[in-house]
């Protein structure tokens, strides 16, 4: 049966343009910009009301990746698609990302910066359009201030909005099959870092219910890897991190019931329709046959076959030299007995190895033969003796010449030759270099569901989800249950609904309903949800943090609406100056002069304690010194 044999593509990007901004994006008014951070790609574009196919999709999608050296200077860094190729930088590349939460901003700045420049604005210090950013769930409220900080102070825009990825893709979904707001569903999402479910109830994120797996789409792509370096330890080179996730996005999928699937592996028939044989690079020219013509093929076997005539010819006369001064050995000892010398003849026996004189006649007879049949094999060898020049009997030695030998040389004529290709087919190269992706297809993608088989001890997607709704009322979860969503580009797999469905049909209660619906673009709806929320709510309106209130809130404020975290302020309480800090020196004023004779004067920390009382400066809170006098007194 014949089975289909796939190619690695091996992708490489090509640098993005420097685009020019259209004259929609800035009448009448500066439109926003929308960029969806994500942990595995960054993608970024315009909220215009136009309908070009230009403006309506992401300008910009690159990894959210860079590839800067130690001590390179800014200039040098190479980010996105300026990186034609990931693998032979891999050791170089760094992420604005640790999980799924940004703490580099270093790195977020040169991703801000590369977005602006191929966007197309020009303008020196300052970036004059609203941005819409994405954010992970239950943000930090010090990375929402850190990123508030690099938007307002380092780029000048005039108003920011974050927002969710999944709850844009939500409500974007929803916007689209025309569901009534304010909408309530489960959104499962997974990205190349984490999954995550997120309960919404009423148009509102329930932050206290949200559950973060820390098993996504880069865990999948190692366990991949793990498998094949295994399966193949001599394609090692070739089983790339690049090349683990194109075989999971083009090749991979959800068993609906991974027990019982596995179980159908086990039929050759199965194994051969569902097998995917992907062949590496490899070249097919041999280096002995390389640039060889026939005669000079027809030369060298000739030329080789006289070197084999030479050495058998060489080994047969070294031997035949052993064995005729063995005999002569023998001889002497027989002539020992024959002389009547029983003593000297037992000894000469015992140092043999013979027990008596009839054994040792019978070696004589034996060593005499051979040797004659050496000698008249010997006079009957002539130059066309190819069998004769085969007869390797005894395992060359390093220095017989073997050496020379082509590795291209074979006898073709032979009859065992033939015999052993009746047998024993020749190995094709191709073969060799070719991986045979059976049950790693669905292994790889099921640590979402068992994240036990990476090592990692934690629940799993599903049951996650069944941990969440046990915190509802049974009136909540049919809510909830009713509008399951799932997004994320991890669960672009197929078979991942069905999936879905049948261990939703096991956690739920007999006959109760439920309907599990998957994004129309579950990588980029993220971006079309944004894009969509920016354009029902225009800058200036709810959920868009301005300048004023980032300076008077402080860059951790969030102005909440459907599709963002919700704001819990955190008051931060100035610190009291404690006893041995220094007071400012616009505090301290010199002594007056009647100060001056009427007693000490006091002076900060840096005086020495007396009497073993710590100095401190004046409280007004505390009892004045008469009063402390008296008490002590």
């Amino acid at each position: 049966m014949s089975t289909n044999i796939f190619t690695f593509q091996d992708y490489k990007s090509t640098p993005d343009p420097v685009y020019e901004v259209s004259a929609e994006c800035f009448q009448p008014s500066p439109v926003p910009i929308i960029i969806d951070n994500g942990s595995f790609q960054t993608r970024a574009g315009w909220a215009c009301e136009c309908d070009t196919d230009e403006l309506s999709a992401p300008r910009l999608q690159f990894k959210s990746v860079a590839a800067r050296s130690r001590g390179a200077a800014r200039s040098e860094t190479q980010i996105g698609n300026d990186i034609p190729n990931l693998e032979p930088l891999r050791w170089l590349l760094k992420s604005q990302f640790d999980r799924n939460v940004v703490v580099n901003f270093e790195m977020q700045e040169l991703m801000f910066d590369y977005v602006f420049m191929h966007l197309g604005l020009t303008t020196e210090g300052r970036v004059e359009y609203p941005v819409v950013v994405t954010e992970a769930p239950c943000n930090p409220l010090h990375c929402r201030q850190m990123m508030s900080e690099l938007l307002f102070e380092c780029y000048g825009v005039p108003q920011v909005s974050y927002g969710i990825d999944s709850l844009y893709s939500f409500y974007l979904n929803n916007r689209q099959r025309s569901v009534d707001s304010p909408h309530t569903g489960l959104v499962i999402s997974s990205g190349y870092h984490c999954s995550h479910v997120l309960p919404v109830i009423n148009g509102s994120l329930d932050a206290v219910n949200c559950k973060r797996l820390n098993v996504g789409g880069s865990q999948a792509a190692s366990y991949l890897q793990r498998l094949l370096q295994l399966k193949y330890p001599g394609q090692q080179p070739a089983l790339t991190i690049s090349r683990m996730e194109e075989l999971l996005h083009q090749h991979s999928y959800i068993a609906s019931d991974y027990q019982q699937v596995l179980e159908k592996w086990r039929s050759p028939e199965f194994y051969e329709q569902e097998v995917h044989r992907i062949q590496l690079p490899f070249s097919a020219k041999l280096a002995g046959a390389a640039g060889v013509g026939a005669e000079e093929r027809q030369e060298r076997r000739a030329n080789q076959l006289r070197r084999l005539q030479e050495i058998n010819a060489r080994r047969r006369e070294e031997k035949n030299q052993q064995d005729q001064e063995r005999l002569d050995n023998l001889l002497a000892v027989q002539e020992l007995l024959e002389d009547g010398l029983l003593d000297q003849f037992q000894r000469r026996l015992i140092e043999l190895n013979m027990d008596s004189a009839e054994e040792l006649q019978s070696y004589i007879h034996k060593l005499s033969m051979l040797l004659e049949l050496s000698r008249q094999r010997s006079l009957q060898e002539g130059p066309d003796s190819r069998a004769e020049a085969l007869d390797l009997d005894q395992p060359m030695e390093e220095g017989d010449g073997a050496a020379d030998t082509d590795a291209d040389f074979r006898e073709e004529n032979t009859e065992v030759e033939r015999l052993v290709n009746v047998s024993q087919p020749v190995l094709k190269l191709a073969e060799y270099h070719q991986l045979y992706v059976g049950t790693e297809r669905l292994r790889a993608p099921e640590v979402m569901f068992q994240p036990s088989m990476i090592g990692e001890d934690q629940m799993g997607l599903m049951e996650t989800v069944q941990f969440v709704l046990d915190r509802y009322t049974p009136e909540q979860q049919m809510a909830l249950v009713e509008n399951v969503f799932l997004t994320g580009g991890n669960l672009m797999y197929p078979g991942l609904q069905d999936r879905v469905e049948s261990e939703m049909l096991a956690i739920r209660p007999f006959q109760s309903y439920f309907k599990v619906r998957l994004a129309s673009r579950p990588a980029l709806d993220a971006w079309y949800g944004a894009r969509e929320w920016a354009l029902q709510h225009p800058p200036g309106g709810p959920g868009w943090v301005s300048r004023q209130d980032y300076e008077e809130k402080g860059g951790e404020y969030l102005s909440e609406h459907c599709a963002s975290n919700i704001f819990i302020p955190m008051p931060i309480s100035r610190p009291t100056q404690r006893a041995n800090e220094a007071t400012p020196a616009s505090e301290f004023t010199l002594p007056t002069e009647s100060e001056q004779t009427t007693g000490p004067v006091a002076v900060p920390i840096e005086t020495t304690p007396v009497s073993g009382a710590s100095a401190s400066l004046p409280d007004t809170n505390k009892e004045s010194p008469s009063t402390q006098n008296t008490e002590l007194s």
